[in-house]
């Protein structure tokens, strides 16, 4: 149920490892133009008590003030919708009124109390400490759910028989139509065209996520399914564990967080940066960094320059951090051969050119030549697939050629790499 007016607080729920219920951790409060955090006495006391995240919010008594230069600690923001889930809750705040609505009593507090409750990670947001009131519960199908996408993306109220369908979108990152479906002993996100798509990017995420698969990334599983005469992609959620008596949330923070950034300082992020941090933080350091440089290689080979430090995120268990599979790669549309990563990947640099990747490959404790191989099986692998991806995705010819050369392979990407790459790229 929607509330008017602004609020002034909010308590923090969490799922501790292995339990299927949340318990109460805390309490986000106004403190001015920030929000401040303290958690309860009764979880501090907890033998089993988890801090959200370190730094960002030790286990401690007393007020916890976000980081320098933030409004509110990015490991709670990092469970806030954004644009999509935005656009969801004005529709339901805003277009059942008559007349205009005042939107500047929507705050971070508001998104977080008025979004669902099956968010990304192991956290919710409640009016209440004492009783837990989950949000957007229920099974809508597929077709109620691309009506209600459609509904918002128009700007058209949403008609009530699909006011419940309306929440399962609400809380998930992310500028693009999705919500949460279950699907036997699996829990995945729906992710729905848009009308203005020039291109049918359900197609296109699920072909890069298909190859990546195949050129050895650690991905979320993806299927491509059809409703209401619409592609829909459907992907797996590894943040959820399923267990006899109910689900089991995986802690968990983007890079974003990791790096100390909001969105406004995002622009600075950088695969460097990120590399240093899994150096001294992540457990297997080492197989992290070839991951993470693979997953890099790869989004220049697709195509994928949106991959910013909310695309990238890890699993947190209260002590160490892990990375979880890759997501949200996704082909994105160029006019022009130069493109740039969402990222920097060396210095002030963020070409999408696969010659920088092998500059920088010394942050990610590779030698060239094994950085040079590890883009050569890619490129290889993405040119085997290739065929056999684009006939599960029932790819046409145009879908094809709009991609091949243009998104994935691009010949940008190879410009100044090392001469047998190009001969290997040219012959793909």
């Amino acid at each position: 149920m929607i509330s008017e007016g602004r609020p002034d607080e909010a308590f923090v729920w969490i799922w501790l490892p292995g339990k299927t219920a949340p318990v109460v951790a805390g309490r986000l409060a106004r403190d001015g133009a920030r929000l401040t955090f303290n958690y309860g006495r009764s979880y501090l006391e907890r033998p089993d008590a988890l801090s959200i995240y370190e730094p960002e919010l030790p286990l401690r008594t007393g007020a916890i003030q976000p980081l320098p230069g933030l409004a509110l600690a990015s490991c709670l923001r990092d469970a806030a919708p954004d644009a999509w889930g935005r656009r969801v809750i004005l529709n339901r705040r805003f277009g059942r009124r008559q007349g205009p609505g005042d939107t500047t009593d929507l705050d971070d507090l508001s998104w977080f109390l008025e979004s669902g409750s099956d968010r990304m990670g192991a956290l919710d947001f409640q009016r209440a400490s004492d009783i837990y009131v989950p949000r957007g519960d229920g099974a809508p199908r597929l077709e109620e759910l691309l009506s209600v996408a459609d509904q918002v993306e128009q700007g058209v109220p949403v008609s009530p028989d699909l006011d419940v369908a309306l929440f399962h979108g609400t809380h998930l990152g992310g500028a693009r139509p999705k919500a949460n479906i279950e699907d036997g002993n699996a829990k995945l996100i729906a992710k729905f065209p848009l009308q203005a798509d020039v291109f049918n990017v359900v197609k296109g995420e699920f072909v890069a996520m298909r190859l990546a698969a195949h050129a050895g990334l650690n991905v979320a599983p993806v299927r491509l399914v059809s409703a209401a005469g619409k592609d829909v992609l459907l992907v797996e959620r590894f943040d959820r564990i399923q267990a006899g008596d109910g689900w089991h949330r995986k802690p968990m923070v983007s890079a974003l967080t990791l790096l100390g950034l909001d969105e406004m300082m995002a622009r600075y992020a950088s695969y460097e940066t990120l590399a240093q941090i899994i150096c001294h933080r992540f457990t297997d350091p080492g197989e992290t960094l070839a991951e993470l440089f693979a997953r890099l290689v790869f989004n220049i080979l697709c195509g994928n320059t949106d991959d910013h430090a909310r695309n990238h995120a890890a699993f947190w268990d209260g002590k160490a951090l892990s990375l979880t599979p890759a997501y949200d790669i996704c082909p994105q549309g160029r006019s022009g051969g130069e493109a740039g990563q969402a990222m920097r990947i060396k210095g002030e640099s963020n070409l999408s050119r696969l010659a920088l990747c092998l500059e920088a490959a010394p942050q990610f404790h590779l030698e060239p030549a094994t950085a040079l191989h590890l883009i050569e099986a890619q490129v290889m692998a993405i040119s085997d697939h290739w065929a056999a991806v684009c006939e599960e995705a029932a790819l046409s010819q145009v879908e094809r050629a709009f991609l091949w050369r243009r998104q994935i392979l691009n010949p940008f990407a190879f410009e100044g790499a090392p001469t047998s790459l190009v001969r290997l790229a040219s012959g793909a």
